[in-house]
């Protein structure tokens, strides 16, 4: 399945509902997460759905970007903005507050200097890298993950299930840096350093 998500493209709600059909199990609570808002960072928990999609939709065509937690959250952080989103808030999602780590990314990014879009040419060439690796690893026995367009690059996202612990995040590291040595090149990276449990995804 395919996800798209650009700052400058319009909110598509049916596309947002599929992309959280997919990544979240019914009643999962998600932190939605919007930085360098004109007041400061926004931030909100949800375990329902419908309300997200709402309140995101609302405010996406203003700010940078809107961000969501991969990972299951642990529902006592609902008692802080309970479907709804809280201008400053005095805490976010830590890798502490994640009960289990349910997804592997990787992120496929052109390389160019930082806070740049990528021209269409560097974009593409993103698009291809992800999916070279999506090849290497069905080859390797993977299962075919969630191929999502990152709006500048791509994402690939694999379905795992893993307890948070020191374990699981060195085994998560250890993988990321090996695919990182063997497809990172001039043009694209694959970011070695998403494997924190409470990461953060457009």
């Amino acid at each position: 399945m395919t996800a798209a998500s650009t700052t400058s493209a319009k909110f598509d709600a049916g596309l947002c509902r599929e992309a959280l059909s997919l990544q979240f199990e019914p009643g999962a609570v998600v932190e939605v997460r919007i930085p360098k808002t004109n007041r400061g960072v926004v931030s909100g928990y949800y375990d329902d759905f419908e309300r997200l999609v709402r309140d995101v939709a609302r405010m996406s065509g203003d700010v940078p970007g809107v961000y969501i937690t991969m990972n299951q959250v642990d529902p006592r952080l609902l008692a802080r903005s309970r479907n709804r989103p809280m201008q400053r808030p005095e805490n976010t999602t830590s890798d502490k507050d994640i009960l289990s780590i349910r997804w592997l990314l990787l992120d496929f990014d052109p390389q160019r200097p930082s806070g740049i879009s990528s021209t269409d040419g560097e974009h593409e060439k993103a698009l291809l890298r992800a999916r070279e690796v999506q090849g290497y690893l069905r080859e390797q026995g993977w299962p075919e993950p969630i191929y999502a367009d990152s709006g500048n690059g791509a994402h690939l996202l694999y379905l795992i299930s893993l307890p948070n612990d020191k374990e699981s995040q060195q085994l998560v590291d250890g993988c990321l840096k090996a695919l990182a040595s063997r497809f990172c090149d001039e043009g694209v990276t694959v970011d070695p350093t998403v494997g924190n449990p409470s990461r953060i995804v457009k």
